[in-house]
């Protein structure tokens, strides 16, 4: 697959608008879009993927071990999709870290990675490919609002907070969206991590 091109914001906005600085209030979701429409609400179907000391309990995902090898896998895996504009909407709240560089969604094309949102002990959001920054602050306890809309064959963008942070090009094909606790190549746990107030759009 082709590298896409990324737009990455500069430091100093980052650090304008840090994640701390622009929460929702605690137990306040928006099930809103963040951007404009008309969008339709649906409901994908999911299936639970637990590998490795994965373990999802509800909106609740672990990975309970230090491993640095090997699968460890705690997810829901949603519905493919192929055409369209898809908009998914999720807050997490790490409970627990001892580990790092831990992806919590995924915007994945059925023939391999596409885009992957993960987090470092210490709070920095990052897309895994590429490394690029996209968000700091997402530290233990504290409620991050994730928004994905995929245009597909066209543009990936990612709003943390309710604010666009990163966007990437996207090819056509088949995709599909992932939440949890998944241990990247160069990451481990442990980690214990909530989401809650999960809405997908389409138009």
């Amino acid at each position: 697959m082709r590298s896409p091109t990324r737009t990455r914001l500069a430091a100093g906005a980052l650090a304008a608008a840090p994640v701390l600085g622009v929460l929702a209030l605690p137990g306040a979701a928006a099930a809103d879009p963040v951007e404009s429409g008309p969008w339709t609400s649906y409901s994908p179907g999911y299936k639970v993927q637990e590998k490795g000391c994965g373990k999802v309990d509800g909106l609740t995902f672990t990975l309970s071990c230090s491993n640095s090898s090997g699968e460890q896998r705690a997810e829901r895996r949603y519905d493919t999709y192929s055409s369209g504009t898809r908009q998914f909407e999720g807050y997490f709240r790490i409970v627990s870290m001892g580990g790092s560089r831990v992806s919590l969604k995924q915007t994945f094309k059925t023939t391999g990675p596409f885009f992957l949102l993960a987090v470092e002990n210490g709070g920095r959001l990052y897309a895994v490919h590429g490394g690029d920054t996209i968000a700091t602050g997402a530290t233990v306890g504290t409620r991050v609002r994730v928004n994905t809309v995929h245009v597909v064959g066209k543009q990936l963008r990612v709003y943390i907070n309710g604010s666009l942070k990163y966007t990437t090009s996207s090819e056509s094909g088949s995709f599909y969206d992932k939440f949890g606790a998944y241990r990247t190549a160069s990451g481990k746990g442990p980690i214990k991590v909530e989401w809650s107030d999960i809405s997908f759009w389409q138009k």
